[in-house]
């Protein structure tokens, strides 16, 4: 019998990483810009964390050591936005898509411009995921694989076009991301998407009321909470609410200061 404060706990858990964790990724890249390296260096140590303690849990059922497996696969994940905020893992096409560039053109273009990001995401998915099956706790390579299926539809709707959109977390030297966004206009693809994240977040719910086990409770309450923030996002881009605001204290105050400074 699932049992609600178990459940409720991981969602709020899951928030709070998600509200705090994406608010100090945009603090390292806004107010640290003036030293990439010292971004990149703090990346790396999450990501090395993270690994550790997927590595470390791996073999446990213990409720905190699925909490601790994902907050591992949160970590590995900050590690690659950090990486792209900074421009160090981008793509190989830096420049502004043409005046005039559509179809094929412009698609392959946007691709080239995220290429080595994406391709670091599935292959870190790929090799997490690998792991998680030959060991008793996948948790962080679960939440790690459904960023990534999450971050895609997002990445994919923006390009088709959304009807809102908040780009105050994109640095200013990675500006020229914009201009393969879409017409500012709602589309059936932003439905579909966000009714299917919100399939997958029932889904989890419902893995979460059938778990025998504590571990398999926490393990699918904090997927649960994951897709339902995921569907959140999604929403952000077909509401008029600048999603940013909520991390207003991380990229305000000293990242102006920051900006005057390069």
């Amino acid at each position: 019998m699932v049992s609600m404060p178990a459940l409720l706990f991981a969602m709020v858990a899951v928030t709070a990483m998600w509200f705090v964790g994406t608010g100090l990724v945009a603090m390292i890249n806004h107010r640290l810009r003036a030293s990439f390296g010292r971004a990149l260096v703090i990346a790396c140590m999450c990501g090395v964390a993270g690994l550790g303690l997927i590595v470390v849990t791996a073999h446990s059922n213990a409720v905190w050591a699925t909490y601790a497996s994902f907050l591992g696969g949160i970590l590995i994940w900050s590690w690659h936005e950090i990486s792209f905020l900074t421009g160090a893992v981008a793509g190989s096409h830096r420049e502004p898509c043409p005046h005039g560039a559509r179809g094929w053109q412009r698609f392959s273009m946007a691709t080239m411009a995220l290429i080595h990001h994406e391709v670091a995401l599935a292959m870190t998915a790929g090799l997490l995921l690998s792991l998680a099956a030959v060991t008793d706790n996948g948790t962080g390579a679960y939440a790690f694989a459904l960023l990534l299926v999450f971050r895609l539809s997002s990445k994919l709707n923006i390009y088709a076009g959304v009807p809102h959109l908040s780009d105050e977390l994109l640095p200013a030297h990675l500006a020229y991301l914009k201009t393969y966004f879409g017409p500012r206009q709602l589309r059936p693809a932003l439905i579909l998407s966000t009714a299917a994240i919100l399939a997958a977040a029932a889904w989890f719910a419902l893995l979460a009321f059938r778990a025998d086990q504590p571990h398999q409770l926490a393990e699918a309450g904090l997927l649960c909470g994951l897709s339902l923030l995921a569907a959140l996002e999604h929403l952000f881009l077909g509401l008029p609410f600048r999603d940013s605001a909520l991390w207003g204290w991380a990229i305000g105050g000293r990242s102006d200061q920051s900006e005057k400074n390069m």
